[in-house]
């Protein structure tokens, strides 16, 4: 089932969700792959109308089952944000403005060569991005190219990182990892583990915050108590001096008749 351009409306539909094949061809490009789209989920959290996705079946022509592609991670401004089951191209009337696939062995040459002929001809990709992670494939190891007319050329890249003007954000090699780079704050994207970590950092820094404080309270009513005893404790001094001088008067106006 997809939803329409009527929020909250589905309508069913007969085209697969599945091709069979694995979601990634290992560990570690399954779990970039993952990483990049929820970091992209994240960072377009509060944008209703930008639908980001990855290994989803998308259909590119009407009445053929046959004719998909699946795009390890998606991109795709003002179709709306919600879940879908597949992605129909007629439907959505737009294509898939950015692509990111993470390139291994037995992808390269179809991320080279057939995918980037496709994305190009049939899907509107305006950009596209390559990344090897191992680095042993695709040379070099990450590529990104944006449609000039009817053809993709280079992204050059800005400050070592390569700038998305469908994302507004650069992209940029870690080790292993392809991170997300914001221009505007400065600074990398947090992923979800990222932004979790922080957020128990600063929830920890909280509490710590909050124990001194409490520490210092107790510290200060122990103080006041003792002020407070001292206080009485000189109050009846006074008292008792007070007393004693009192009789020593009277005792010395008896001796003086």
């Amino acid at each position: 089932m997809i939803q329409t351009a009527s929020p909250g409306v589905y309508t069913p539909n007969s085209y697969p969700t599945s091709d069979g094949k694995p979601m990634a061809e290992t560990d570690l490009h399954r779990e970039l792959m993952v990483e990049l789209i929820e970091t992209l989920k994240l960072w377009f959290a509060n944008s209703p109308t930008t639908y980001v996705s990855g290994n989803l079946l998308v259909f590119y022509e009407k009445g053929n089952r046959r004719r998909h592609i699946a795009p390890d991670v998606f991109v795709v401004p003002g179709v709306g944000n919600h879940i879908r089951d597949n992605y129909l191209l007629w439907e959505e009337g737009r294509g898939l403005d950015a692509v990111i696939e993470l390139t291994s062995k037995t992808t390269m040459r179809e991320d080279v060569v057939k995918k980037r002929d496709l994305y190009l001809q049939k899907l509107g990709v305006k950009e596209y991005f390559l990344f090897d992670p191992r680095e042993e494939y695709l040379k070099p190891s990450f590529q990104a190219y944006r449609r000039l007319g009817n053809r993709f050329v280079s992204i050059k890249p800005i400050g070592g990182r390569i700038p998305s003007k469908v994302m507004g954000l650069h992209l940029e090699r870690s080790g292993k990892q392809l991170r997300l780079w914001d221009p505007q704050a400065k600074q990398r994207v947090l992923t979800p583990t990222e932004r979790r970590a922080a957020e128990a950092a600063r929830a920890d820094q909280a509490d710590a915050r909050a124990d001194e404080e409490a520490t210092r309270a107790n510290e200060e009513a122990i103080r006041a108590n003792e002020e407070a005893a001292r206080a009485q404790q000189a109050e009846a001094e006074v008292a008792r001096l007070r007393h004693l001088l009192e009789q020593r008067n009277h005792s010395n106006g008896k001796n003086g008749k």
